[in-house]
Parts: structure tokens; C-alpha cells; sequence
């Protein structure tokens, strides 16, 4: 078994006969599991059992599968490595010797170390997609309202997704098919994933499918990977559909307008952490700011106070309208490119990660390397949109992942691209 995939090992089976009957599943650790230990992969919340199950561990329960372990994380789902978890990273079970990606990289190595069937990840700007891609598996971001957040422990609530995790499209569709749908404890979900059959859309059907290649996804992108890419859009345009060059400019902020939203997100959902209420407490002999202040200090790891920090400065009198309005502007003008350009195109598609796996060890020390490799994922989020991404031809014999992402609630449409490729 791959190093720390699981932070708890448990097993938690189902009676109820259902879709999920004899699937085993790993849950990412920021997602709640009733009287299981839920870290966040966090010193922080080392020793928390919430008193609920999220929503979607009860409908994966109702289902018929059966839990066997809450999966490592970069911690409070901040990073692209799982190297920031207070519990030490976990290995990459295809590629011994670098990441899995992140943040929900325990998942994705649980599901291709064989340790799980099918795995519960989030996805804040890439979080699901990057280490399907850096383990050669398959994962799904729903669009935003398709799954009840209710249960995930908030990073970034206007960002964040919860989704599958599988070796194959249709293992990853028959997941969406139990846990997508509306939610009363989340006024945010749709009605639009309640009565729709995902695997239905595993039938490889893209003949006259229009791919649309944004060429500012393919800038920056190591030639190798690229390679990869354009043998997968071979591959489709073999099963029938057709690509044309598209472009979407705005693109080139998204990752400045992303981290500027997300950490601004994080400073205020992170503030609930005081070890008072719950975590980890800073003790309470003497002045209070000064136990807060020791609570946090050592509760927290230096990304996580890093994004806070940035985040709080982010919101601060003076400079909100320079940074978060402007990132919000931003975010707006993603979505309508992407909405203009969904006119004329029915998914696109670009590498999910512009470059191969980093060595354990490669970022840890360089933040701004690790932000910079959301370059292609984090579009996605801002617009609300779907995304898959799909294992491809490996390069120099690390995996490779292909994203495939289409309109507001149209998963069949990548569903059905990708399960040409997997």
C-alpha cells in the first residue's frame, strides 16, 4: 500500500441494496463522517468527531457502499501536492517518488493504489482534477449546485465542489448518480442532477461532437504533456467529433482572481478556529487574544496561515476594491468568455495539469510554483462549470491527465467525451 493514503482506517458497511452494493469508498478527510475522526489534515482538528454525517456520505451509505477510510489532504484542502497535511504527505502509488497531486490526493492514490473502489473528493480550483491526473485515474468537478456541500468543512464556499474519484468513467458516473442532486441543508444545490442517469451517458456516442482548444491552455504547458494531449484529441477525432481553435483571454487572470477569492474565502471560514468551541486549544490561563494567537499558531500549518494572511489583507479597508473586487470582475469575465464560447463548441478541452507529477519535496518551499500549476483548473471553478478529467498517454512514463469541460449541468456531454478515452 501506498504511504498515509488513509489518515483513519475504518469500515463502515451498509445494509441498504443499492447502486454502491459491494463498492468500497474512501471519503476525503474534510468531508464529515459521524463519530469518525474528520482532520482536514490538520493539527488543528487532530482529534474532531463530527456528530453528522454530510450529505453525501449518507446518500454513498443509503447506496449500499461501504467505507473503508478518510483520505489524506493538503490541509483544509489548501495545496496541489498533499505535502501540506499536518499527517506528512502521502506517495504517488503509480509514480513512486513524487506527489499525488492535491488537494485530494489521498483519494485519488486510494482509488489507484486499489485500496478503494471509488473515492469522495472536493474540488476547490482543481482539487479533484490534479491528482486524477498526476495518478491516472478518472475525476469529476460537478458544476457548482449539483452536490450538497452540506457536511464539507468550507475552504471557499463560492468555489468549492464535492465529487468522484474512480478508475473509470463509469465507476466515476455511477458515484455522481448517487450523490448528485438537490439538498434542503444546502440552498445552494439544483434540482438539475435529481432525476438524470449519468451512466447512461457512458456509451462513447461524440460522433459531430465540437471540441473547442483554447490556445491560452496550451501556453506554458511542457511539450511532452502537450504530445499526450493532441494523441487523446486524435483519439476523439477518431470516435467522430470534430476541435477548432477557440480563445478565451480572460483565462490569463484566472489564477490571480482564483487565490484572491480563495484566500479571501478561507480568512473568514477559518476564523471559527479560535480552540474554543472545538480544535485544538491554545489553553486558557491568561490573556485571550494571547491563547488565541497560541491556538492558531499551533494549530495551523504555513500554508494554511500564508492564505489566511493573504486573505485578510485581501479584504482589509483600503484595499478591497484594489484586490477582491477586482477578482471578482475577473471571475465574471471567465464565465462569459466561457459562455460565448460554449455558442459555438460543445466541451473544451486542454491538459489538466501543464506539466508531469513534481518530486516529493519539489514545492513544499515554493508556493508560487504550486500556484502557478492550477493555471488550467481554476478557470473552471470560477465560471461554475463541469469539468472530467481523464488518464491519457504518459509522458516520459508519468500519467497525464486530459480535462474535458462543458456547459452549466451538461456532465453527460464529458461524461460521454471521456468514456471514449477511459
Amino acid at each position: 500500500m501506498s504511504e498515509n493514503i488513509f489518515l483513519t482506517e475504518t469500515e463502515v458497511e451498509s445494509t441498504a441494496d443499492g447502486k454502491l452494493s459491494g463498492y468500497t469508498i474512501a471519503v476525503k478527510d474534510n468531508i464529515a463522517t459521524e463519530n469518525i475522526r474528520t482532520t482536514c489534515g490538520s493539527a488543528m482538528l487532530a482529534d474532531y468527531e463530527p456528530p453528522f454525517d454530510a450529505t453525501v456520505v449518507d446518500r454513498v451509505k443509503s447506496a449500499g457502499g461501504t467505507i473503508v477510510g478518510k483520505a489524506n489532504l493538503d490541509e483544509f484542502g489548501m495545496g496541489t501536492t498533499t505535502e501540506t497535511s499536518a499527517f506528512g504527505p502521502t506517495e504517488n502509488p503509480v509514480a513512486p517518488g513524487y506527489v499525488p497531486g492535491g488537494s485530494s490526493g489521498g483519494s485519488a492514490a486510494a482509488v489507484a493504489a486499489g485500496e478503494a473502489d471509488i473515492a469522495l473528493g472536493s474540488d476547490t480550483g482543481g482539487s479533484i482534477r490534479c491528482p486524477a491526473a498526476f495518478c491516472n485515474v478518472v475525476g469529476i468537478k460537478p458544476t457548482y449546485g449539483l452536490v450538497s456541500r452540506y457536511g464539507l468543512i468550507a475552504y471557499a464556499n463560492s468555489l468549492e465542489q464535492i465529487g468522484p474519484i474512480a478508475q473509470t468513467v463509469d465507476d466515476a458516473a455511477r458515484l455522481l448518480d448517487v450523490i448528485a442532486g438537490s439538498d434542503p441543508k444546502d440552498a445552494t444545490t439544483r434540482e438539475e442532477g435529481d432525476h438524470t442517469v449519468y451512466t447512461n451517458a457512458v456509451d462513447g456516442d461524440i460522433d459531430g461532437l465540437q471540441i473547442g482548444i483554447p490556445s491560452q491552455l496550451l501556453d506554458g504547458v511542457d511539450e511532452d504533456v502537450k504530445e499526450s494531449f493532441w494523441s487523446a484529441i486524435d483519439e476523439l477525432e477518431a470516435a467522430g467529433a470534430t476541435y477548432q481553435e477557440i480563445s478565451l483571454p480572460s483565462v490569463k487572470q484566472a489564477v490571480q482572481a482564483y487565490y484572491v477569492i480563495a484566500m479571501s474565502e478561507a480568512s473568514s471560514n477559518l476564523a471559527r478556529f479560535d480552540g474554543v468551541r472545538y480544535g485544538h486549544s491554545g489553553g486558557f490561563d491568561g490573556n485571550w487574544n494571547k491563547a488565541f494567537s497560541k491556538a492558531r499558531r499551533e494549530g495551523f500549518g504555513d500554508e494554511v496561515k500564508r492564505r489566511i494572511l493573504l486573505g485578510t489583507f485581501a479584504l482589509s479597508a483600503g484595499y478591497q476594491d484594489k484586490y477582491y473586487k477586482q477578482a471578482q470582475d475577473a471571475r465574471a469575465w471567465v464565465k462569459q468568455d466561457f459562455d460565448e464560447s460554449f455558442e459555438t463548441v460543445d466541451i473544451i478541452a486542454s491538459p489538466t495539469m501543464p506539466m508531469t507529477p513534481f518530486e516529493l519535496g519539489e514545492t513544499i518551499d515554493d508556493p508560487m510554483k504550486m500556484y502557478l500549476a492550477d493555471t488550467n483548473t481554476t478557470p473552471v471553478n470560477l465560471a461554475d462549470l463541469p469539468a472530467i478529467s481523464v488518464p491519457i498517454e504518459k509522458a516520459d512514463g508519468l500519467p497525464v491527465g486530459l480535462q474535458l469541460v462543458g456547459p452549466a449541468f451538461d456532465e453527460e456531454t464529458i461524461i460521454r467525451a471521456g468514456s471514449v478515452l477511459a
